[in-house]
Formats: C-alpha cells, sequence, structure tokens
C-alpha cells in the first residue's frame, strides 16, 4: 500500500511539472531563426522613437520577420568614407545593443547594422543597395526629434520599393541601456 502510494505521488509531481513547464513554454516568446523577411529600421542619432522602435518590433514579430535595425553614420565630406567614427559609434553601439534586447525579449530574430554616408540619405541609399527588405519603417523628425528629415522620407516613398511605415514622432523617451548596467537614458549617455 506504501508503494502504491508513493509511486501516485511521484507521477502526480510528474504530471505537474509537465504541465507547469508547459505553460512556461506557452507564455515564454519563442526567439524565432533569421528569416529571410526582414523589416529594417534605420535611425540617426542616440536615441530611438519609442513609439517608431514599438511598431518595427510587432511588425517583426507578426510577420515573422528579422528586425534589421541600423544606425546612420554621417561621415564628414572632408574625410575618407571609410574613415573610423569613434563618437558616433560610441553613441550607436549601446543603443543597437538596447534595441536587440528587447527585440529578443519580444521573441523577434535581430541582425543589427552601422552603415555611413555622407548624409542620411546617401547612408540609406548605400544600406538598401545591398540589404533585401521586405518593410522599412522610420520615424520622421518634427521639431528637434530624432528620425529622417520630411525630404529624406520623401525619397524614401519616391526612390524604394516595398513597404515604406512612416511614424510620427510624438513624446517619446529614449530607449534605455540593457539592464545588466544601471539604467539611465542613452541621451544621457551620448553626452558624457
Amino acid at each position: 500500500m506504501t508503494i502504491l502510494a508513493a509511486i501516485l505521488a511521484v507521477a502526480l509531481v510528474g504530471l505537474l511539472a509537465l504541465l507547469a513547464a508547459r505553460e512556461r513554454s506557452r507564455h515564454a516568446p519563442r526567439l524565432s531563426t533569421p528569416s529571410p523577411a526582414r523589416v529594417v529600421f534605420p535611425f540617426t542619432s542616440a536615441v530611438v522613437s519609442q513609439r517608431g522602435l514599438d511598431a518595427a518590433i510587432r511588425l517583426a514579430r507578426v510577420d515573422g520577420s528579422t528586425l534589421v535595425p541600423v544606425f546612420l553614420a554621417v561621415v564628414p565630406m572632408h574625410l575618407p568614407l571609410d574613415t573610423p567614427l569613434p563618437l558616433q559609434c560610441d553613441g550607436a553601439l549601446p543603443l543597437l545593443e538596447a534595441i536587440e534586447h528587447r527585440a529578443v525579449r519580444s521573441g523577434v530574430a535581430v541582425d543589427s547594422r552601422i552603415e555611413r554616408g555622407r548624409s542620411y540619405r546617401h547612408a540609406l541609399r548605400e544600406m538598401l543597395g545591398h540589404e533585401t527588405f521586405d518593410t522599412v519603417v522610420v520615424t520622421a523628425a518634427d521639431d528637434g526629434a530624432a528620425g529622417l528629415s520630411p525630404g529624406d522620407v520623401s525619397w524614401l516613398l519616391e526612390n524604394v520599393p516595398g513597404e515604406i511605415i512612416v511614424i510620427r514622432p510624438g513624446e517619446d523617451i529614449p530607449v534605455t541601456e540593457p539592464s545588466r548596467r544601471p539604467a539611465r537614458p542613452l541621451l544621457q549617455a551620448a553626452k558624457r
């Protein structure tokens, strides 16, 4: 009788553990492998529109696409195009890492890039020349907000094939660095 009770107890514990594991896996985000479908999210400064990033991540998650955040670095005309840009990259790399962490927590595969050009439009042209994508999600700049100028957005709409989603800037907060570091807005980190 004792042996039968012990077997039943072990079976019950095993069944409860199986049900708990199944419930956890259903609620945990699933990181998909990189997909051939890609959502490009270009940005231009050490802050990113919260609204634009959320839209890009949601779209990539729903479509099962890979998110491609791209920092657009401007190289001054008096320097060669392949000149290292340590100040710009010091602001961009923590932000790319923060975007990557947020996307991975949402179950979206990420393939980050830094693209250089003489202007944001030139960097966009360079990126789009060698990058395959289905959708481009951009934030329009307005009243000093980070994003692309109306002229650059217009150029995208006229010259880039595929779906282009333009997000209107709002009262957005900067994306913060990953949680293993002290939480502070990247805008403050870039001013150091």
